[in-house]
């Protein structure tokens, strides 16, 4: 996979950022990282930008709110604004809530608010995406899967960002979901661990210990088969939602298995 390249959703070190955002910073250049993937960055985009340039770190790839009911042709810009000043290339949104998966109208305006992003995105030469859950996968509208009806009303310009544990979490074969979506992947998350129901349809209380997530290739989770069907995905992007040991070491191990595989 000689295109990709290797991230780090920074999200995986929210604890450690909020105590020592400083020494944070400055490890993840030890562990081999040059980029990273920002979030909550929309209030404080100089802040940010200063720090990740003191630790020789820089984004490319951000998540923000894009797709919300409520937002604003105003908010977009305010958004965008942002992620030029530290310099991305892409914007994705995070997470849609389950219960707009759960309705055809739902899911139709989602891409729709979507497809509008994209469009004032690329007036600050910016582009926009879709990151997945597992919630996007549960249900089936008119004997179509949520996720396949969303993405075929998404413009060819909304770039998916495929989380490989969370697609395997909704009952999907991973393997077969990024064949099939071909060029439209434009980051994997990579994020290993158990094979688990969807925990956001439910409705019930959900330990998110219970994702037991670990290093890259130590769980159940394909990840060198997802590597080898998304050869021209522009990023490969470490991310944990929780890791029962120290979170730097989690990292560090996912970086390593990545870097054997030849994505640096």
């Amino acid at each position: 996979m000689p295109a990709s390249r290797l991230s780090l959703q920074l999200y995986s070190l929210r604890d450690q950022l909020r105590t020592d955002e400083e020494g944070t910073l400055a490890r993840l250049g030890e562990l081999g990282l040059c980029n990273i993937e920002v979030f909550d960055f929309v209030d404080r985009p100089q802040e940010l930008a200063d720090a990740l340039a003191r630790h020789g770190l820089t984004a490319r790839t951000g998540h923000a709110a894009l797709a919300a009911p409520d937002r604003t042709p105003d908010m977009l810009r305010r958004t965008f604004d942002a992620a030029q000043m530290l310099g991305l290339e892409t914007v994705f949104e995070p997470m849609v809530p389950a219960a707009r998966w759960a309705e055809a109208r739902e899911i139709d305006r989602t891409a729709s608010l979507l497809n509008e992003a994209a469009s004032l995105a690329a007036d600050h030469g910016l582009r926009v995406g879709y990151h997945n859950h597992a919630q996007e996968f549960t249900p089936t509208i008119d004997g179509v899967n949520a996720y396949d009806r969303f993405v075929r009303r998404l413009d060819a310009e909304v770039g998916l960002e495929v989380d490989i544990y969370w697609a395997s979490a909704g009952g999907r074969d991973v393997v077969g979901l990024l064949r099939r979506l071909g060029s439209r992947v434009r980051a994997l998350h990579i994020k290993d661990g158990a094979v688990i129901d969807d925990p956001h349809t439910s409705g019930a209380p959900f330990d998110i210990a219970l994702t037991r997530q670990v290093p890259a290739g130590q769980g159940e989770i394909p990840v060198d088969a997802a590597l080898a069907v998304a050869p021209g995905t522009a990023w490969v992007i470490v991310e944990f939602d929780h890791y029962a040991g120290d979170m730097f070491e989690g990292v560090a191990g996912s970086v390593a298995y990545l870097h054997k595989k030849g994505i640096v």
